[in-house]
């Protein structure tokens, strides 16, 4: 039976994100800074500098790093002070990542965003993806409520379906923003502090050798630390959670991880709408639906499919390659926000399963 990992002492905290917790910055899911927009584009996985271990007793004295390292032993008694003390002295500051957070992808207008995520050859790698290991995605699908081909997009936007995962080392990522971003400085020293205080046995080897994205973001779901304590799922069942190279721990934790934030089976994601002459636009809230369908009707937006007028929604307009283009997003589309806080990130997913869903089914084809 599948076991996610016991929360730890610090608190989880919501992105952007988490993200993997934003785009980029402003993650949640742990998602942290923008992992998905970095490890597609390839921003991530730029050269990053080689860590070069700090000889044995060295260490850091910034009065920052002693003031986090006894933040954390008063929360983690039980914690080697000897050997964190050494893997912050080993922890090496990479510009190239300060770069990247100055650049996030989330920041482009839509009919530019579009395309790194939609293209067609990632669309084909998706239908594939989902084919050849169909039995397994669709069992933890049924298990977590979750469509099969929103579990795949995920995946496909995050890091191309596990073959772009971040090329930085994750001690080396938190590092460089917990203790020289400042912007973030406070969220980035959570998640170092979570991810040294990972237990040993859950982690599927040493912690200065796992990689990441330049904002620390793990594996192939992209999770920050905070996301990999809290819902990280090992599909064997002893405790140690594989988000690099097992596909039932990636799956397993990416579905668990919608489904605690609120996924509502079979419910809508987000549809096309149609603007009258006279709409008028609604307060947005980011993507929390606070409207009613028929609410949003009687302002002028309608959807392009049948959908039940008392259901919860809000509007979400973007910049398309021919003007504004407009759409009622769900409860379900706020989930995905949970996993990375930018409605283009979750807009992305949302089209990319459609289109994975529609081409795995394609002419009658057997997934």
């Amino acid at each position: 039976m599948s076991t996610p990992i016991r929360s730890l002492l610090l608190v989880c905290v919501v992105l952007c994100a988490g993200c993997v917790a934003q785009p980029r910055p402003a993650p949640e899911a742990g998602q942290a800074a923008t992992p998905a927009a970095a490890s597609s584009t390839g921003e991530s996985a730029s050269a990053p500098i080689a860590a070069a271990p700090a000889p044995a007793g060295v260490v850091r004295t910034s009065a920052s790093e002693q003031a986090f390292v006894a933040q954390l032993l008063r929360q983690h008694p039980d914690l080697d002070r000897a050997h964190i003390e050494q893997l912050l002295a080993e922890a090496r500051v990479q510009p190239s990542i300060l770069a990247a957070m100055a650049h996030p992808a989330e920041s482009m207008p839509w009919k530019d965003y579009r395309p790194i995520f939609l293209g067609q050859a990632r669309i084909d790698a998706g239908i594939a993806f989902y084919r050849a290991h169909r039995a397994l995605i669709d069992r933890i699908a049924a298990q977590y409520g979750v469509p099969p081909q929103v579990l795949v997009a995920i995946l496909g936007v995050e890091t191309y379906y596990g073959r772009q995962t971040g090329g930085y080392r994750v001690l080396d990522a938190l590092y460089t923003l917990a203790f020289h971003y400042p912007p973030r400085a406070a969220f980035f020293q959570k998640e170092l502090g979570v991810f040294l205080s990972l237990p040993r046995s859950a982690l599927p080897g040493p912690r200065a050798e796992l990689r990441g994205s330049y904002a620390g973001a793990m594996g192939w779901c992209q999770f920050m630390p905070t996301s990999f304590a809290h819902y990280g799922v090992s599909a064997a069942a002893d405790g140690r959670v594989n988000l690099w190279s097992s596909l039932p721990d990636i799956l397993a934790s990416t579905a668990n991880y919608l489904a605690r934030h609120g996924w509502e089976r079979g419910a809508p994601i987000a549809m096309p709408a149609r603007a009258s002459a006279q709409a008028e636009a609604p307060r947005v809230e980011r993507s929390e639906p606070i409207y009613s369908v028929a609410q949003l009707a009687a302002r002028g937006y309608t959807s392009s499919a049948a959908v039940a007028s008392d259901r919860a929604a809000t509007l979400l307009t973007v910049r398309g390659v021919d003007g504004p283009e407009y759409w009622l997003t769900f409860g379900n589309f706020q989930v995905i926000t949970r996993y990375n806080s930018s409605a283009l990130y979750a807009l992305a997913v949302t089209q990319l399963a459609a289109a994975i869903d529609a081409g795995a089914h394609a002419d009658g084809a057997t997934p």
